[in-house]
């Protein structure tokens, strides 16, 4: 279900031109003649408000990769050598088909989870769709500027409708490469609102937050994802705890969450 995942770093197929005229050591002879340091990376991200500690040469030449921070969160851009392009990807060893970093140390991989303790989750936090009361309790991590998302949250709403003993339990959860999505997801928490909920998910105009409250409650959830291998959006924890990532028509996720 690669396809439906709007992960923190999506994969990315990237083809080099011939006029990088690449030595048989690969980048190294890259950093004779590009460089980029953080501080100069930082300007050139202001736009989305991100500060870059590192600056590696890709995996993947012609690249510079990027380790930034947005709210406290890692990530990895990807920029290439003109400094005129972000990439929000991930370069892929085609051999060991495995994800690879320039920063590999820098990074602590996801911890690998495959269930969770229901009961831990922390659901005060959460925006309830569906029946507050139903019996069947489904957890959402979701992003509202995540492209995935956007079409998963027309299947939630979906699956309120025709699915009526269901409730859905909305983890607001966005990521370091969406840092509008931050203020978003504090907006709809503060309120609660199912409204500013589906404006989010749209793309509309959503206010500024206004409590401090909030913030905190967003980080305590992107802290328990980040504890448990939730790394991208969107990912669903079903009832028993099972961890689901990506999500799939309405009709299915009723037959899932209904065991048939």
């Amino acid at each position: 279900m690669l396809k439906e995942l709007c992960i923190s770093v999506a994969v990315t197929i990237i083809f080099v031109s011939s006029s990088f005229a690449m030595s048989k050591d690969g980048n190294k002879d890259c950093a004779s003649c590009h460089s980029l340091t953080p501080q100069e990376a930082t300007g050139l991200l202001k736009k989305i408000g991100a500060t870059v500690t590192s600056v590696k040469l890709s995996p993947a030449p012609g690249l510079f990769e990027l380790l930034v921070e947005v709210e406290g969160q890692k990530g990895i851009i990807l920029m290439d050598y003109a400094k005129k392009h972000l990439i929000q990807g991930a370069v892929i060893d085609l051999e060991k088909l495995e994800q690879v970093f320039a920063h590999d140390r820098e990074l602590l991989q996801p911890k690998q989870v495959s269930s969770v303790d229901v009961k831990t989750i922390p659901i005060q936090h959460a925006v309830v769709m569906g029946n507050p009361k139903g019996s069947i309790k489904l957890y959402v991590f979701t992003d509202p500027d995540c492209p995935y998302c956007r079409k998963a949250h027309a299947a939630l709403k979906k699956l309120a409708s025709i699915a009526p003993d269901v409730a859905i339990h909305v983890m607001l959860f966005p990521l370091p490469m969406h840092p509008a999505a931050y203020d978003k997801c504090r907006t709809v928490l503060e309120t609660k609102s199912l409204e500013l909920l589906d404006n989010a998910f749209e793309g509309k105009d959503v206010p500024k937050p206004t409590k401090e409250s909030s913030k905190a409650a967003i980080d305590e959830i992107i802290k328990f994802g980040s504890a448990n291998g939730i790394s991208g959006t969107p990912t669903m924890i079903l009832p028993n705890g099972t961890i689901q990532v990506g999500m799939s028509d309405a009709e299915t996720m009723k037959k899932l969450l209904e065991g048939k």
